[in-house]
């Protein structure tokens, strides 16, 4: 228990105790040095005008920016009105998954989609309250000036600069450009904003799902197979690897091309070919066989040649769940995704389990606030029921981590082999 051990060494050993501190002092300004923390915090201050040690402000940082833009307009903005209606706007588009074990899928994403949109359709406060003649549609009523928007040119000069700061590996800048700009829709839809209005939120949701949609239909008319989308990504089965790159050029060119002639506007809508995925698993939703969502796990293949297990969503990732069952899922994913054998490795973890040897792995892990102090439980499931681990009274109860730790994380993956947990370990675990 970390707790109680600094509790321990600040009773009877506080030398090592000021060791322990001045390390952990290190650790966090290596952390600062490797992220550039400190120059992540000087550029959005500058950009922002807001204080260096103020955390959130989205909205402060909004009106910093677009106050003195409207203001040169001659407009005068309106203070936040609490009475106004406010009405929920859309999230991203998230496709139905086509759950499944499959080889060579491709990733691809849109380049910043939301400020794209704003860019390329004239999103803008200003425009919205002035649309002038021949305007940009929008959702639900909106309608928006054609020209002289304020947000889509300060998206467009934030961009540029964005690019000159990764021209010039300035990464702090460049991060605190692109967190910036993603923070327009979110500040768009705050009514805390003196800008909000439901309408702009949903101009830019609605259109993020009509082109996701129109991704899809781009990649099925070809012949693949969308496998899964979630707000700007895509995730395709079928083609050929070395197309990814062209396939986003030519939905780009497409996109820009019908936006150009139903529009007449200039498209600043940009698909990326993200990754090439050499093996890629899609689960089902648990104790359903529909596709589960944010929930999938590839083998990337890198550039330099190399393979990396990616893992989204997981129990694997999820800190929730048990070293051990984190631990088996992953090699589980390794082994699968590389074709190498696994029942026998299985059988012999699940004997291992139940005889005890791997009983340092499976503590859970829980947050307790007592009195404004956050302490971390660590427990183990026993003939009791959970129980502290320092304060244990009964035998580690190991069929309860078989049955809901092992089978579950396992039974993501081996359906899709034509087995699962029950089948390879169940007559194993009868023996104990």
């Amino acid at each position: 228990d970390p707790i109680a051990e600094i509790r321990r060494l600040h009773a009877e050993a506080p030398d090592e105790l000021v060791e322990y501190n001045l390390e952990d002092c290190r650790l966090v300004l290596d952390i600062f040095e490797e992220t550039d923390l400190l120059g992540f915090a000087m550029e959005r201050a500058q950009l922002t005008g807001l204080p260096m040690d103020r955390q959130g402000g989205s909205v402060a940082a909004f009106d910093h920016l677009y106050l003195p833009r409207i203001h040169r307009r001659g407009v005068v903005a309106r203070d936040v009105d609490s009475d106004i209606e406010i009405l929920p706007s859309p999230g991203g588009h998230v496709l139905d998954s086509e759950p499944g074990l499959y080889r060579d899928v491709l990733a691809f994403d849109f380049r910043s989609l939301y400020p794209s949109i704003i860019r390329t359709f004239q999103i803008d406060p200003l425009g919205l309250a002035r649309p002038g003649p021949a305007p940009v549609p929008g959702e639900d009523g909106a309608t928006f000036a054609r020209r002289g928007a304020i947000l889509p040119e300060l998206i467009s000069s934030l961009h540029g600069a964005r690019s000159v700061a990764m021209e010039a590996r300035n990464a702090a800048l460049s991060r605190a450009i692109k967190i910036l700009m993603n923070s327009f829709y979110g500040v768009l839809g705050t009514p805390g904003c003196r800008f909000f209005d439901a309408r702009l939120p949903t101009s830019i949701t609605r259109r993020g799902h009509a082109i996701i949609e129109r991704a899809r239909r781009f990649f099925v008319e070809h012949g693949w197979k969308v496998i899964y989308g979630d707000t700007d990504s895509l995730f395709v089965a079928g083609a050929n690897p070395a197309q990814g790159p062209a396939l986003a050029e030519e939905l780009t060119a497409l996109l820009a091309a019908e936006i150009r002639a139903e529009y007449d506007l200039e498209s600043f809508l940009e698909l990326r070919f993200d990754s090439h995925y050499l093996r890629f698993l899609m689960p089902t939703t648990r104790n359903a066989e529909r596709g589960s969502k944010k929930r999938y796990a590839g083998l990337v293949q890198k550039p330099d040649g190399k393979t990396q297990l990616v893992v989204r969503g997981l129990e694997a990732v999820r800190r929730d769940w048990t070293p051990l069952a984190r631990r088996v899922q992953l090699e589980l994913l390794r082994r699968v995704f590389h074709d190498e054998p696994f029942e026998s490795w299985l059988l012999e973890l699940t004997r291992d389990l139940t005889a005890g040897k791997l009983d340092d792995e499976l503590v859970y892990r829980k947050s307790k606030k007592e009195n404004d102090v956050k302490e971390e439980l660590v427990l183990v499931m026993t003939g009791h029921g959970l129980e502290p681990v320092n304060g244990q009274t009964a035998p580690i109860d190991h069929d309860h981590y078989l049955a809901k730790q092992l089978a579950p994380v396992c039974d993501v993956v081996l359906p899709f082999m034509n087995t699962d947990f029950e089948r390879i370990a169940g007559a194993q675990t009868t023996l104990f």
